[in-house]
């Protein structure tokens, strides 16, 4: 095969698709990556989730029965994991936002000190969520 046929042939290869398995399981991302997801997933998880909260706070402020039945509601199993979830969110998007603001200002770019600072944030968002969550529960 002559050298021109061969770079025919090279581009006639069509690019590969991505799909949710390949990101997870094919694609080795590294932490600073994986902390820049969860930053997205959690700020979009707690603008959807404001509605909700919003709702339990014009209930329970309605009046004292409105206020015991969201406290029933919120005693629910279900209702609890569910804010443990939006505890993590606010906890994740906080601690990641501040190492953002960080590598706005040129501090932490290095490779070492990304990886520093992202163990960092993912440590401290699961302690303040088990801290967070120890109240919840």
């Amino acid at each position: 095969m002559s050298e021109a046929a061969a770079k025919m042939q090279a581009r006639r290869i069509r690019p590969k698709y991505l799909n949710l398995r390949a990101l997870i399981f094919e694609i080795r991302l590294p932490l600073p990556g994986w902390i820049s997801i969860l930053h997205r997933i959690s700020g979009a998880l707690l603008f959807v989730a404001l509605v909700w909260l919003l709702w339990l706070l014009d209930r329970s402020l309605a009046s004292e029965a409105a206020f015991n039945q969201v406290k029933q509601y919120a005693g629910l199993w279900p209702v609890k994991l569910s804010l443990l979830v939006l505890v993590w969110a606010y906890c994740h998007h906080f601690c990641a936002g501040v190492r953002y603001l960080f590598l706005d200002l040129d501090k932490g770019l290095d490779l070492a000190t990304a990886r520093l600072t992202s163990w960092i944030v993912l440590v401290l968002s699961l302690m303040l969520t088990v801290l967070l969550g120890w109240q919840l529960w």
